[in-house]
């Protein structure tokens, strides 16, 4: 899954056809291919309103070179915010853009409904557009992404106006985890843990005649996910349907992986890759390890 929605096939405002390059092997980091992560699978996920704090990560960006040509402006990927103007993402999701990129975040429920009006409202005018829709803020990604599978530094944040936040949406940020939180429950606790992803992302993959698809994504939903595994750096979640679970796909990327510890929502880890199909394995990247709180200590004040 790298999980960064498909680079979109429309312009200015448009959508994503198809799925795109993504979630292709559990370890699988975008590098020399855009992949990204698509909305919650369709199965065992409802709408998530009440989830304010997680919100769409929206780009604007030149794709043919051509400055007399309008720049392309969709939701790309999934994050949260953590403090009054700091929104954690995916460090995949703010690298490899052409120069002069600009990022936006959107609290609102449905991305795509509103991308698809400000479009209409502002044609050729993609600044115009990600004002409607977002918060526009400045991106910082690890210095060391994209390091080895065992540890990718994939994480980056975009810090925001809060003033700016605060006028257009109202929320509470999310409940970060204390060093090794994880790491401090046995076995049996981890298997007993509730998680829950959330995102924007595209639905499971579906066949058609033209081949195979993701559709969806670009309205925030949540669904229950299963402790799988843990390593120094991930922890990865069980999304099979049978077990009732659902599960990130494309534009998930560096969305929510809740867990409820001890009675609070904490968000454990970010979701990075998984499955191509988005049927199996969530593979989320731990916000406990020393290397996420290394990087997100001078943004944001740690537990």
């Amino acid at each position: 899954m790298g999980l960064r929605a498909a680079v979109r096939s429309a312009g200015v405002g448009g959508r994503a056809a198809g799925g795109a390059a993504g979630f292709s092997g559990v370890f699988l980091i975008v590098m020399s291919l855009t992949f990204s992560a698509g909305a919650i699978n369709s199965y065992n996920a409802t709408p998530a309103p009440e989830r304010t704090e997680v919100g769409a990560l929206v780009v604007q960006w030149d794709d043919d070179g051509d400055p007399a040509t309008p720049d392309r402006v969709d939701w790309e990927c999934s994050g949260t915010m953590v403090d009054r103007d700091t929104f954690v993402t995916a460090g995949h999701c703010t690298t490899d853009w052409s120069a002069g990129v600009r990022f936006y975040v959107s609290l609102d429920q449905d991305v795509q409904t509103a991308l698809d009006s400000a479009a209409r409202a502002h044609p050729g005018d993609p600044a115009a557009i990600g004002a409607a829709v977002g918060v526009e803020g400045v991106a910082h990604t690890d210095p060391a992404y994209p390091g080895p599978s065992a540890d990718p530094h994939d994480i980056a944040v975009v810090q925001l106006p809060a003033t700016s936040v605060a006028a257009r949406w109202t929320f509470t940020p999310a409940v970060l985890p204390t060093a090794g939180e994880l790491d401090a429950l046995a076995p049996q606790q981890l298997d007993a843990t509730p998680f829950e992803v959330a995102g924007y992302g595209t639905q499971e993959a579906q066949r058609g005649p033209g081949g195979q698809t993701h559709p969806g994504g670009g309205v925030r939903m949540k669904a229950p996910v299963t402790f799988n595994a843990l390593n120094p750096s991930w922890v990865r979640l069980g999304m099979t349907a049978p077990q009732g679970n659902g599960g990130a796909c494309y534009g998930d990327s560096g969305g929510p992986n809740f867990a409820a510890l001890d009675g609070t929502l904490v968000l454990a880890a970010t979701t990075i890759t998984g499955d191509g199909p988005c049927y199996a394995t969530n593979v989320a990247y731990r916000l406990d390890a020393p290397a996420a709180r290394a990087f997100l200590a001078p943004f944001v004040t740690l537990p």
